[in-house]
């Protein structure tokens, strides 16, 4: 896993479009898991496009601390959408 912002960003600039898997923690022994796509990157922020059958909420965003600080695991999936990078 990149160890600082800027190469969190660089990382995610290049997986756009790109369908993953999100484990939030979601408060103490308690993580959500969501899937979708990942759509945009901004300077502190990053927008997933969440599936809309599995999910109320249509779209997230994160800041590049919570993956450095674990607060958000990020893993990418293949093409058919059933294996981790």
């Amino acid at each position: 896993m990149p160890i600082t912002l800027a190469s969190i960003k660089e990382n995610l600039d290049s997986q756009i479009g790109r369908e993953l898997k999100l484990i939030v923690q979601a408060g103490r022994k308690k993580t959500t898991e969501r899937t979708g796509i990942l759509t945009e990157t901004y300077p502190a922020v990053f927008v997933v496009e969440l599936d809309k059958e599995q999910h109320a909420v249509e779209r997230v965003s994160f800041s590049y601390t919570d993956v450095l600080t674990q607060s958000v695991e990020l893993e990418f999936l293949e093409e058919t959408g059933l294996v981790p990078n």
